[in-house]
């Protein structure tokens, strides 16, 4: 895909990852829509770039409807969407069914009900593209925190469910997965598993989602280093577990 002239939506678009990719955007000709919990960051992102802005809590199905809805009726067909947004909830065992929930909602639910909304439209006429930010965690796994681990797994399964399932309607999907990115969500965490292979900036992220929505490749890795700990997985599962248990040691303790 052409970003020129292209309708994008991006959420979390207020700081961080997404603010990287709505700038990117904009600057490659794309009309690009900032949508975030934070209207007042959003605004201030839409207002440097010439975009929109939307306030929306993507844990909640009829926000997103609604932002879907708005931006068709009076911008244009939308026609690429970055599911950006996500939080992180470190744990175990321990973390509370309450924060389960929250982030499954963030991190899962709100990839499925922006589908459920839009990827009928985009069919009625012809097509579309849809980015979901999952991470590194959602291939490998995250010491630590469980509860990041396992929603990006599934958002990771859902691009896939996705893509294989509407890519004869002309749906072209992209998964985007980091390790460690220069944002609110990393503050604090610099030495952490994540960083292990650098922290890179949300500008160095956007390029390489430019490069691969270009392409219309499915899996976006701005740390190439997390294909050959793919790799590495798959061709001897258990090796790979005693190594990710040697990590979990280290940065995790025995969470």
């Amino acid at each position: 895909m052409d970003l020129q002239g292209k309708i994008v939506v991006v959420t979390g678009a207020a700081q961080g990852i997404g603010k990287g990719m709505a700038t990117r955007f904009a600057a490659d000709g794309a009309r690009v829509i900032c949508a975030d919990i934070d209207e007042t960051g959003a605004e201030a992102v839409a207002q440097d770039i010439g975009g929109h802005s939307f306030k929306c809590d993507v844990a909640d199905e009829n926000e997103i409807r609604a932002m879907i809805e708005s931006v068709e009726s009076s911008i244009g067909p939308i026609d690429l969407f970055c599911a950006n947004a996500g939080i992180l909830t470190l744990g175990g065992l321990d973390v509370p069914d309450a924060h389960w929930d929250r982030i499954w909602k963030i991190n899962v639910m709100s990839h499925v009900w922006t589908a459920r909304h839009l990827v009928p439209r985009m069919i009625a006429r012809g097509g579309g593209y849809i980015l979901i930010t999952a991470s590194a965690a959602g291939l490998l796994n995250q010491p630590g925190a469980a509860p990041y681990g396992v929603t990006k797994h599934a958002a990771v399964g859902f691009a896939e469910w996705l893509a294989l399932t509407y890519a004869d309607n002309g749906i072209r999907v992209s998964v985007l997965c980091p390790q460690a990115v220069r944002s609110e969500m990393t503050k604090g965490f610099e030495d952490s598993v994540a960083a292990i292979d650098g922290m890179l900036e949300p500008e160095d992220v956007a390029q390489a989602c430019v490069e691969a929505i270009g392409a219309e490749s499915f899996l976006v890795l701005p740390h190439p280093q997390v294909l050959d700990y793919m790799r590495l997985k798959t061709a001897d599962y258990d090796r790979w577990i005693s190594g990710m248990n040697k990590l979990n040691q280290q940065f995790a303790g025995d969470t």
